[in-house]
């Protein structure tokens, strides 16, 4: 099987620079899953445990992570938590022969894409490889739209952020002179800047800006 038998019509011609990482203590099963995932062009990392994997990676490329359950030492749920709390950007499937209803919903309302079972077949893996991979580019791109915005943002003095938060929140030029204890000219200028160095096209799109850049309006 490869790539062009499944329905990859959606899917981004960036698969071939996505990388696969597999976290499991069983070596023959590392190396079953190296050998399927290469067959299809794909660049895959292996770890034998939990704690190398959280070593040596970096795990915000694009991608995902395959992960054992059962391993010595940090299993793979306790690594789950280890990599939200990194807040590590790659979806995560879990590939296990121990694995459990109860487990698999922990794991999927902990954030997992997929909970799988062994022994996988070709087919399903690269079929839950593949989605992984298409959420891998969704969260790189909404994360780099969020760090354009916050950075626009920083550019801000504080008193521009003090009209910012004001008009998107549609207050007239007049009550944000008035609240902040400026003149309505001052307000002007500092809107004419806040527009120039966040890129805003209109009031509108600073609104959104602001709420992906993550303002706070308290």
């Amino acid at each position: 099987m490869n790539l062009s038998k499944l329905n990859t019509a959606a899917l981004t011609d960036k698969i071939t620079e996505a990388t696969v990482f597999i976290v499991d203590d069983d070596p023959a099963v590392r190396d079953s899953l190296m050998l399927m995932l290469g067959q299809e062009n794909l660049v895959v990392r292996t770890y034998a445990s939990a704690e190398d994997f959280l070593e040596a990676a970096e795990p915000n490329c694009l991608g995902c992570i395959i992960i054992d359950i059962r391993m010595q030492g940090m299993d793979g749920i306790q690594l789950q938590e280890a990599l939200t709390q990194r807040n590590t950007l790659l979806p995560i499937i879990f590939l296990t022969g121990h694995g459990n209803i109860p487990m698999s919903v922990r794991a999927m309302k902990a954030g997992a894409l997929d909970f799988l079972t062994k022994p996988v077949t070709r087919e399903n893996l690269m079929i839950a490889v593949l989605s992984a991979v298409r959420e891998s580019e969704r969260i790189q791109s909404d994360n780099a739209t969020q760090q354009d915005a916050i950075s626009r943002i920083a550019g801000l003095t504080d008193r521009e952020r003090d009209v910012l938060k004001l008009a998107i929140q549609g207050y007239p030029n007049k009550e944000i002179a008035r609240h902040l204890g400026i003149s309505h000219r001052t307000v002007e200028i500092h809107k004419s800047k806040i527009m120039h160095k966040t890129g805003a096209v209109n009031l509108l799109d600073l609104a959104r800006i602001a709420h992906v850049g993550e303002v706070k309006l308290d």
